[in-house]
């Protein structure tokens, strides 16, 4: 899925739609953390498509449910860190999901991206001091870590498989 194509804008706008649906309605939040599912499209598009890609999608799947299905106030920093998080993914996972990718990709998303930059984004947007808000937002890195190590895997089995199932004139 390397070229910009009909069938790669449709793939990249249906993982958008599954990132919206599952960050803001099948996600476990309270207002300075959040656990789900939503990385798995971000995940599908990075393997699929690159870092650029799996950025917009997750960038507009952050700014799209911000503004269709508020949670809160919007913040344009937590959707610059959506499409860091997407790049990264893509960057590590787009030619291959072995290991060493997959813990570099959450190892980058999860103690750099989410508790540091999106702490600082916490912190400024409801005035909470950094460091005790940091402490607290730990746990929350600890679960998804060991939830989207897995999480990868799964999807990119699950992506491989379905590869090999398609006639070889659909595949791209």
């Amino acid at each position: 899925m390397s070229k910009f194509n009909t069938r790669t804008l449709t793939t990249l706008a249906l993982l958008t739609t599954m990132e919206i649906v599952l960050s803001r309605f099948l996600s476990i939040s309270a207002w300075n953390m959040k656990i789900g599912l939503s990385f798995v499209p971000i995940v599908a598009a990075a393997i699929l498509c690159g870092p650029l890609a799996a950025g917009v999608v997750a960038a507009l799947g952050d700014f799209i449910g911000a503004i269709l299905f508020p949670i809160g106030a919007y913040f344009p920093g937590f959707t610059l860190t959506a499409f860091l998080t997407g790049f990264v993914f893509g960057f590590f996972l787009h030619e291959k999901q072995g290991w060493p990718q997959c813990i570099a990709a959450v190892g980058i998303n999860q103690f750099v991206l989410s508790l540091f930059l999106n702490t600082l984004w916490i912190s400024i947007l409801y005035g909470s001091p950094y460091g005790p808000l940091l402490a607290a937002r730990v746990v929350q890195c600890v679960i998804l870590t060991a939830v989207q190590l897995i999480g990868i895997r799964v999807v990119s089995r699950a992506l491989r498989a379905v590869g090999e199932s398609l006639p070889p004139e659909s595949r791209e």
